[in-house]
């Protein structure tokens, strides 16, 4: 199996090359502003590497790790991103089914909703949290817990610390992947025969502070009946506002803890319905 992996110029450059050092290095090279490009690995800071997975037919999988390597995002021979979300499913899937592991999964709030539905397929307990690692790591550590996660891409499994490690998580993977001959594709097939197939997707709105909270108001007031005609049919509110639209649809609105902007996650059953209801409901929150 060829395997690129992408350090985003991150302290992963000082650990993969040790492990596999015949695979594929991008940014695997010291630059402590990482030449101006945020080391968070979701799709939109990782096309060079999606260039490169795309025009290298040989390579089988991506792996790409953040600045402090403890988040991770993959993608598929073909260049296509596969997310945090489902990154947990399939670790989910892998250490319960083929390993035969067992454990509480431990799912923060904006992950999508196919992992209690992974969960409940193979009887295994799941606990959703508030946002922030923090609430995962505290029931690591005093409970058994098989998976634990969060959206965006820090991920722990059993049998390792109690905290996000991207190229564990990474590692976990391509070591299935190897002994059964699989391809990433094959193996995220597998995950879509028992909770169907899905997209996920984040809209980070830069707004002023009076916007934002006026947003966050309505939310608390239902305002909300429905984003451009697609009706709300259900309301979580245990960090931020999931709401419950047609099918398996989802939308959650929340203001970032960390930066000053408010965040939209879609869930649909593809990338073009995920941007269609993301384009609703960018219309509706701000015009």
């Amino acid at each position: 199996m060829v395997v690129a992996y992408d350090a985003m110029y991150g302290a992963g450059q000082s650990i993969f090359p040790r492990i596999m050092p015949h695979a594929d290095f991008l940014h695997c090279e010291y630059n402590p502003s990482f030449y101006g490009q945020a080391p968070e690995p979701i799709s939109k800071n990782l096309k060079e590497l999606e260039t490169y997975m795309q025009g290298m037919p040989h390579v089988d999988v991506a792996l790409a790790t953040d600045g402090d390597a403890d988040r991770i995002g993959l993608y598929n021979r073909g260049g296509r991103f596969v997310d945090a979300h489902h990154i947990i499913l399939l670790l989910i899937h892998i250490l319960h089914k083929y390993k035969e592991m067992n454990g509480k999964v431990v799912i923060a709030f904006s992950v999508s909703n196919k992992g209690k539905k992974l969960c409940e397929a193979y009887g295994i307990p799941y606990e959703v949290t508030k946002i922030g690692f923090k609430y995962i790591c505290e029931i690591m550590q005093n409970e058994d817990v098989l998976v634990g996660g969060e959206e965006s891409g820090g991920i722990a499994v059993k049998g390792h610390i109690p905290e996000r490690d991207g190229i564990w998580d990474g590692l976990v993977i391509i070591e299935h992947l190897i002994k059964n001959g699989q391809s990433l594709d094959e193996l995220i097939d597998e995950v879509y025969e028992v909770v169907g197939k899905f997209s996920y997707n984040r809209l980070d709105l830069h707004l002023k502070e009076e916007q934002k909270l006026q947003i966050i108001d309505n939310c608390k007031n239902g305002v909300y009946k429905d984003f451009g005609g697609i009706a709300v049919s259900g309301l979580e509110d245990l960090d931020g506002f999931k709401f419950y639209l047609e099918g398996e649809e989802t939308c959650m609105i929340r203001a970032s803890g960390t930066e000053p902007l408010l965040r939209v996650y879609v869930e649909a059953s593809s990338p073009e319905r995920v941007q269609v209801i993301m384009d609703k409901v960018k219309t509706t929150l701000v015009g």
